[in-house]
């Protein structure tokens, strides 16, 4: 009777037989060739004797779990390790890999295959990767135990796993991640404090190398969210001109808390690599002292003249776009760029496309100035509920903003 699925620990160690039911040897671990198929066993490797063979997967016949395998071809080839094969015992088998759907990192305790009739022969295709307790059980009594009375001392567990399609290989290597087909775009549709965590449960190899390849932007909003310490090591890791990448689509603010927690060198090395424009921005802010209010701005707000209209501030929100969902207050500023009011944003939706801006602004102009310390900064958002608190040089000058997030990560820190 035909097995319907297998499992990775009941193939290890499987009996495998020529086409005159001669036995050659046992598996002793299988391979996938992710550039021909991400998930169909391309080739096993029988241990007979001193040397290893190879058989491909179309040399197959039948694969039951009584019997064992039987081919239906015998031109075998001795075993040599191929870059372009991910071998499952010793590349997954206990490593770690990352549950997409779940935007965690979990263990690899044993591999399903669905064994699939394909034709005149039977394919392994790998269905799931397994975690859970009966995974742990099957790996226990693997060897001690016939397959089968393992299946039913499992049986009332509940099963754990993964499916094989929302898994995710980390490979450090970047000539290896080439050749096996790797790839961490999956990785980037996970909210970014989800891709932190995972980050933070990797080794630093394969931190490096999920950074080395995700898209600069994503890369970014992860970096912010990781722990501050382990920030400069990952940024350290990398490639100046990498890391400048990811620094450039980071804002001002967390990108200077970023390079002022790394090596003098390694910082100017990376500014170096840096464009122009994010690079003044970043290296104004590195001149403050952390815990001041210049040290926790960010220069990333929009500022009219005082004479400007509702109109007018339409049309420089649109042009602002990548800022809007962190916005909530316009700034006026007079001829000299001095601070003069700052005006809800919620307001200008219910005046006139002429409305003066100045007649808008909030009763209240409360602000303060680059040197004012962070505990200062702190105890005005908490007494008057602010979203967003304007930066000002000793001359009134609009420097920066900080904003309730800047806030509450000092506050994590403390």
């Amino acid at each position: 009777m035909m097995d319907h699925f297998l499992f990775f620990t009941e193939l290890a160690s499987m009996p495998v037989y020529d086409v005159k039911g001669r036995r050659l040897g046992r598996v002793k671990d299988a391979a996938l060739v992710p550039l021909v198929n991400s998930s169909r066993i391309d080739r096993y490797l029988v241990g007979g004797g001193d040397a290893w063979l190879t058989i491909r997967y179309d040399q197959v016949r039948s694969i039951s779990l009584e019997e064992g395998i039987f081919l239906s071809d015998e031109h075998l080839t001795p075993y040599h390790d191929d870059e372009y094969m991910l071998r499952l015992g010793r590349d997954l088998l206990d490593q770690q890999i990352i549950d997409v759907t779940g935007r965690k990192v979990v263990r690899v305790t044993d591999l399903t295959f669905e064994v699939r009739p394909d034709g005149t022969r039977d394919t392994l295709i790998v269905s799931d990767v397994d975690i859970g307790v009966r995974s742990i059980l099957r790996r226990l009594f693997q060897g001690v135990l016939p397959p089968l009375w393992i299946r039913r001392l499992q049986a009332p567990i509940p099963p754990r796993s993964i499916r094989w399609e929302f898994c995710n290989v980390v490979e450090p290597d970047p000539l290896r991640r080439l050749r096996l087909n790797i790839s961490y775009r999956k990785l980037e549709s996970i909210h970014p404090a989800d891709l932190a965590d995972i980050v933070e449960d990797l080794a630093p190899a394969e931190r490096e190398a999920i950074f080395e390849t995700i898209d600069s932007e994503v890369a970014a909003e992860t970096l912010s969210e990781v722990d501050p310490k382990m920030q400069a090591s990952i940024l350290e890791s990398l490639e100046p001109e990498k890391a400048a990448d990811i620094v450039e689509e980071m804002a001002p603010d967390e990108a200077a808390d970023v390079l002022s927690g790394l090596e003098e060198e390694t910082s100017e090395d990376i500014l170096e690599e840096m464009d122009s424009e994010p690079k003044t921005e970043v290296q104004e802010l590195l001149e403050f002292e952390q815990d001041t209010a210049g040290g926790l701005m960010n220069t990333e707000y929009v500022a009219l003249h005082d004479n400007a209209t509702v109109a007018n501030a339409m049309a420089a929100l649109k042009g602002n776009e990548e800022l809007l969902e962190n916005l909530n207050v316009l700034f006026l500023i007079d001829e000299e760029d001095r601070l003069s009011a700052a005006i809800p944003l919620a307001r200008l939706f219910l005046a006139p496309p002429d409305g003066r801006l100045k007649d808008l602004a909030a009763e209240t102009l409360l602000q303060v100035t680059v040197e004012e310390h962070q505990d200062r900064v702190v105890e005005l958002f908490d007494k008057y509920n602010l979203l967003t608190l304007p930066v000002v040089s000793e001359n009134g000058k609009l420097n920066g903003v900080i904003t309730a997030d800047d806030v509450i990560s000092v506050l994590r820190q403390k």
